[in-house]
This record gives structure tokens, C-alpha cells and sequence, in this order.
């Protein structure tokens, strides 16, 4: 299996790629978004390491309480945070019809999604609202301050927050195609480019946390439930209530406790609490296997063979006479059999148990482009 990688890395979806050494600033004149804090906004940044709703600023305005979060950045270092609107919560409730059962658009067990229609400016908007409880107050305002920061064509278009009380809403632009999980494990279809197009779209969104984003952020709680779909199955990286700031200062892992989702997990992190960029690499692999073969990453359905997507692949990713069973069957062999191969293989190294085994984010997203963009050509 890693000869064949090898041969991809040295002929095919690997030319051109890069494994960044070291982190640098990314200016104005880049052509990729950027996040390049001066020194007062990462001192800023990295106090989001221990989220605590001290770092809550409330002020009174018309009776309601209403969350001031104090950002601060230098325009010139190309790092300019996103001005949030703050709510008050009636304007939210006018907007969901007083979170009418009919605006629901999901429930979890951090709360609710609604579906809704501002007021001011009769934009459509989505109003995800947590549950009570100190555990997600520290989530819901990590993901307002990392909402805030972190700006990219792949990451979910933050639009504003309410603090009423116990009452947390964040509100965030509303992408019509839903989840990725509801296409895969839905009544919908998605074809193989699409899919491609889509993989290649999330690991962007990694990539911009990883390696341009400065620190570093790691998402923690990559899954498929997470990834949005917009016109034309753009994806974007949604609720950052998880997501840490990376190690910094010649360290390569933080200690957190452990908080996923089981099926995601990499294994170092479930076994030691011990977080890094490559323990997104392995949730990544498993969202890649997950578009690949139609399969949820865990399946405790009767007719499941083996529970756990990743211990049931495993076995096949050793022989590649194996590999056109692990496509999806929804598929109907409609696929380039090179471009099944290429992507299968990206997914093994991205789940290889050792840390350091796995590959950069960057590489992930040339190989990713590639297939893609190969896989359109074929099957034109």
C-alpha cells in the first residue's frame, strides 16, 4: 500500500506539493485569505486555550443583556476581525416565528438550528441556540471569538451572536444544501465529482486553520455533520464551539481532555488527551472514507458487520483488488477506477495510526485538487 503511495507521491497527485517547516505571516498581498494577528490580537488569540465567561464583557441595552466580546487586531499585519452584530433576542425570535417547530432545521445535543429571516435587512439566516449550562456558555463563546478571527470561502459565514441571560444564540449565514452527512447518509445522491469537489473544498478549510491561520487552530470535531453545503455543493467548516489553538513555541501536540465524537477520534488523542494538526489529519480520513463509500463513520444498525467504519476498511486498504468494494455502491461503478485508487490511498495515510505517518494538510489539498480536477476531465 505505501509503494503504491509512494509512486502517486513521486508521478502523479503529489507534484508540487509542499510540507511547510515552519509557520510564516501571510500579508495583505497574498492571495489566499490570511490571519496574521499583531501581537496584541494573538495575546488575544491564545487566550482562547481556557475559554472562561470571564472573558465575557455584558452591557445593559433597552433591559436585555447583551455579550460584548473586546477583539483586538492591526489591519496593517493583514489581520482584521469581523466586526460581529450582536442581538438582542426578540429580533432573533421575530426571525424563527418565536423558534416555531416549523423553522427547526436540527436538533443536537448541544441544542437547536433554526431556520430564519432577519428583520433589518430580510436576510435568511441560520440561529444555532445552546443548550443551558456553563459547559456550553464556554463553547458558545469560543465559538464566537474563533467565528470572529477566522474568515475563508471554506468556513461558514459568521453574521452574529445573542447573550440574553441564559440564553446563547450564534447566528451564521444559512446554507441550502444542508449537511454533508444528510447527502451521504440521506435520500440523496451525490456523483463522484461532486463528491471530489467537496473533499477537496474541506481539506481547504483545514488547510487555512493549519497553516495560515497564526497560531495555528485545530478544529477537534471534524465530522460530516459539520460540513455545510452551499449552492453548487460548496462545502464550509461549521461550529468551532470545539476548535483549540495549536501548539506553538517548537511544541507539537497540546493536553486537553479528550471531546469528539466515537468513529472520529484519532487514536492518540482518545488514548492520552495528547491533540495535534495530524489528529485533524485522521478525523479528516475518516470524512474522506465517508464520502468514498457512502458509510457512516460508526453503524450500530443490525446489518453492520463491523461497527466502525475505519476497522472495517482497514482490511481492504491492503490490496487493491479490494478497492472497488469500498466505493459506494450509490455510485453504480460510475467513477474513474485511477481517481477511486488516488483517493483511497490519501484516506489510508490520513488514518494511519502514527501520528507523524500521516500527511500534511497541504499535501492532502494538491492531491484532493488534482483528483478532482483529473476526475471532471474523465468523466466528461
Amino acid at each position: 500500500m505505501r509503494g503504491f503511495f509512494a509512486a502517486l507521491t513521486s508521478s502523479e497527485i503529489y507534484q508540487g506539493c509542499r510540507t511547510p517547516s515552519e509557520r510564516s505571516k501571510f500579508s495583505e498581498s497574498s492571495s489566499e485569505p490570511c490571519l496574521s494577528p499583531s501581537s496584541s490580537a494573538r495575546e488575544s488569540y491564545e487566550g482562547l486555550r481556557t475559554p472562561d465567561l470571564s472573558e465575557l464583557s455584558f452591557r445593559s441595552a433597552d433591559n436585555e443583556r447583551v455579550v460584548d466580546v473586546k477583539l483586538k487586531g492591526n489591519s496593517k499585519d493583514g489581520f482584521e476581525p469581523f466586526a460581529a452584530q450582536t442581538f438582542k433576542l426578540r429580533e432573533l425570535a421575530a426571525a424563527t416565528k418565536d423558534f416555531s417547530a416549523d423553522c427547526l432545521l436540527h436538533q443536537g445535543g448541544f441544542g437547536r438550528v433554526y431556520k430564519g429571516r432577519l428583520k433589518s435587512n430580510d436576510q435568511v439566516v441560520a440561529i444555532k441556540q445552546f443548550a443551558n449550562g456553563s459547559e456550553w456558555n464556554r463553547i458558545f463563546l469560543t465559538e464566537v471569538i474563533m467565528q470572529s478571527l477566522l474568515h475563508h470561502p471554506n468556513i461558514v459565514n459568521f453574521v452574529g451572536y445573542c447573550a440574553d441571560g441564559d440564553q446563547k444564540l450564534v447566528v451564521h449565514e444559512y446554507m441550502p444544501l444542508g449537511s454533508l452527512e444528510y447527502h451521504l447518509h440521506g435520500k440523496k445522491h451525490l456523483d463522484w465529482s461532486t463528491r471530489m469537489k467537496i473533499a477537496a473544498g474541506i481539506a481547504k478549510g483545514l488547510e487555512f486553520l493549519h497553516d495560515k491561520a497564526n497560531p495555528p487552530v485545530i478544529f477537534r470535531a471534524l465530522k460530516s455533520s459539520k460540513i455545510l453545503l452551499g449552492e453548487d455543493y460548496h462545502p464550509k467548516l461549521s461550529d468551532f464551539g470545539l476548535a483549540k489553538l495549536g501548539p506553538v513555541g517548537g511544541n507539537s501536540t497540546v493536553s486537553t481532555r479528550v471531546l469528539g465524537t466515537y468513529g472520529y477520534i484519532a487514536p492518540e488523542y482518545a488514548m492520552s488527551g495528547q491533540l495535534s494538526l495530524r489528529s485533524d489529519i485522521f478525523n479528516f480520513g475518516v470524512v474522506l472514507l465517508e464520502i468514498i463509500t457512502g458509510r457512516k463513520a460508526i453503524d450500530i444498525s443490525k446489518d453492520a458487520v463491523e461497527p466502525s467504519l475505519v476497522a472495517w476498511a482497514r482490511p481492504l486498504f491492503e490490496d487493491q483488488k479490494s478497492f472497488e468494494q469500498l466505493a459506494d455502491p450509490m455510485l453504480r461503478g460510475q467513477y474513474p477506477k485511477r481517481g477511486l485508487y488516488q483517493a483511497l490511498t490519501v484516506a489510508d495515510m490520513c488514518l494511519q495510526e502514527q501520528p507523524a505517518e500521516r500527511p500534511a494538510i497541504a499535501d492532502v489539498v494538491t492531491a484532493l485538487t488534482n483528483i478532482a480536477s483529473d476526475d471532471v476531465e474523465v468523466l466528461k
